[in-house]
């Protein structure tokens, strides 16, 4: 009884340690703080599309989910969804596949005509760096001039948040997730070729585009993709930007 009893106890004072330390209290934090920031994701999709001022826009969004977070709240008039449905088992959406597989078809013509081109890519699909990297590379081939691509989940506010395994719930950052996608958004940030910003909001909202409105990184300050030296170089790793007193401005030249 008494051995029942230390086991017990063991667990109930491991339970107080973990809620009252320091630095879950911390996560927690940060946590709370991501979620409650402003605007998201369609907002800048939208303010996107809209500084093209085209008679008819196309969009794109790999990685769906449940449309009523995102999708159905983008404003286009052509608009086209891609997910395989492994987190959302009703998925109503254009193109039930792999974003890969969805590519592929694309440019062989087995999708669409072989010249369709898009004006915003959203990519919101595997949080891991080598599939964000695919999926970035494969947009580039199909993105207007003028047009935008954009990365969810590039600014993890911790190293928990950045995890390589989601499902491990038991972490500080408890199902929230941003996997590695801030890595893929960093190599791309070092393409001269490229202008690159992340708008600090939901999350960390990654555009990158060949428009001459932001920049690109001259020097790889992370070249390991250590957390730590991303977590305090930020602001410059990513480009990072507040919506309103910077990109409003660039996109339409207001103060």
């Amino acid at each position: 009884m008494r051995a029942v009893f230390r086991k017990i106890s063991k667990r109930y004072t491991t339970g107080v340690q973990y809620l009252t330390n320091q630095y879950h209290i911390d996560v927690a934090a940060r946590t709370d703080s991501e979620r409650k920031k402003r605007p998201l994701r369609h907002d800048v999709i939208n303010l996107l599309l809209q500084s093209l001022h085209k008679n008819e826009l196309t969009y794109l969004e790999i990685g769906v989910k449940n449309p009523s977070k995102n999708f159905n709240k983008v404003n286009a008039d052509n608009k086209y969804s891609v997910d395989p449905g492994v987190e959302y088992k009703e998925n109503p959406v254009d193109f039930k596949m792999t974003s890969d597989e969805f590519f592929r078809k694309l440019k062989s013509g087995q999708i669409f005509n072989k010249e369709i081109s898009f004006d915003v890519i959203f990519i919101d699909g595997l949080h891991l760096a080598s599939q964000a990297d695919k999926d970035i590379e494969n947009a580039l081939e199909v993105i207007n001039d003028e047009g935008f691509i954009v990365l969810h989940d590039c600014n993890p506010p911790t190293e928990w948040h950045a995890r390589e395994e989601h499902y491990y719930k038991l972490s500080p950052a408890k199902n929230f997730w941003n996997g590695t996608t801030w890595k893929a958004f960093c190599k791309y940030r070092l393409n001269k070729n490229l202008n690159s910003a992340c708008i600090n909001t939901d999350w960390g909202i990654g555009i990158i585009t060949k428009k001459k409105i932001f920049n690109y990184l001259h020097e790889d300050k992370n070249p390991f993709y250590e957390f730590k030296i991303f977590s305090e170089n930020k602001k410059i790793i990513l480009n990072l930007i507040d919506m309103e007193k910077t990109c409003k401005k660039k996109w339409w030249g207001k103060n």
